[in-house]
C-alpha cells in the first residue's frame, strides 16, 4: 500500500507539516516550563498550594491533590475525583508549578460546574479510542479487498478521533482562564506571576492546537486516498 507508507503528496501537504507544528510545540512547552520553573512563585506558594486556592475560590471542597510520578504528567481524574501533580508541580514553588497546577484544579472546577464541552469530551472518549485503533486498518482491509463501504467506516471512525481532538480545545482553554482568572482575583500573585502564567499555559495550549491539525491532516490524507482508489 504506497500510498499508506510512501511519501506521496498528501503526506507531504497535509501530514508533515502538522508533525513539524507538533514537534515544534512540544520543544516549545518544554522549553517555556524550563524557563519558568527557575522563576520563584509569589509569596512560596507551591503548585498544590494554587490547585487548593481555585478550588476553594470556586467553592469546590472534595478534590483531592496528590503528587505523581513524572515530569509535565499533572492531569484532573474525574473518575477519582483527584488532581495529580507531577514532581516538578506539586512542591514547587515556581511560577510555571503555579501555572500548570491552577490549570488542573480549572478542570475539576469544569466538571463540579458541569461545563457541557467537557461532559461531550467524556462521552466521546470511548469511541475515539475505537476509530483510533480500527480506523487505519479497517481502511486498507476495504482498499485491499475493493470493498469501500469498509475503508469509508474507517474514515468515519477517525473522524471520532478528530472531533476528540476538537471538543479538546474549548475544554483546556476555558480551563485556562479560569485558573489565570482566579489566580488574579486571588490577590495573592503579582501581574508578572500572571503573566508568567500565561506564558506557561499558551505554550501548553499549541500542543492541544497541533495535536488536532495533525488528526486533520492525517483524516483529510485518508478522505483522499479511499476517493481516489475508488
Amino acid at each position: 500500500m504506497p500510498y499508506f507508507y510512501g511519501f506521496d503528496w498528501t503526506y507531504l501537504v497535509f501530514v508533515i507539516p502538522a508533525i513539524v507544528l507538533s514537534l515544534w510545540a512540544q520543544i516549545k512547552v518544554s522549553s517555556t516550563f524550563k524557563k519558568y520553573s527557575s522563576v520563584p512563585s509569589d509569596g512560596g506558594m507551591t503548585g498544590a498550594d494554587a490547585a487548593r486556592m481555585v478550588l476553594e475560590q470556586n467553592g469546590v471542597a472534595d478534590v483531592r491533590i496528590v503528587p505523581v510520578n513524572g515530569s509535565l504528567t499533572d492531569h484532573y481524574d474525574p473518575k477519582d475525583n483527584v488532581i495529580r501533580l507531577s514532581e516538578p508541580v506539586y512542591a514547587a514553588k515556581t511560577a510555571a508549578a503555579v501555572g500548570v497546577a491552577a490549570h488542573e484544579a480549572g478542570h475539576a472546577v469544569q466538571y463540579a460546574r458541569g461545563y457541557s464541552p467537557i461532559k461531550l469530551r467524556s462521552a466521546i472518549i470511548p469511541i475515539s479510542k475505537v476509530g483510533s485503533s480500527l480506523a487505519l486498518p479497517l481502511v486498507i482491509i476495504g482498499l485491499l479487498f475493493s470493498w469501500y463501504p469498509l475503508a469509508y467506516a474507517g474514515v468515519i471512525l477517525f473522524g471520532a478521533a478528530v472531533l476528540f481532538q476538537l471538543v479538546t480545545l474549548p475544554v483546556e482553554f476555558n480551563a485556562s482562564r479560569r485558573a489565570v482568572e482566579c489566580l488574579s482575583s486571588s490577590g495573592r500573585i503579582s501581574e508578572d506571576g500572571i503573566k508568567a502564567s500565561k506564558k506557561v499555559l499558551t505554550a501548553a495550549a499549541m500542543t492541544y492546537v497541533a495535536a488536532l491539525f495533525v488528526a486533520l491532516g492525517n483524516m483529510i490524507r485518508l478522505i483522499l486516498i479511499v476517493g481516489r482508489k475508488k
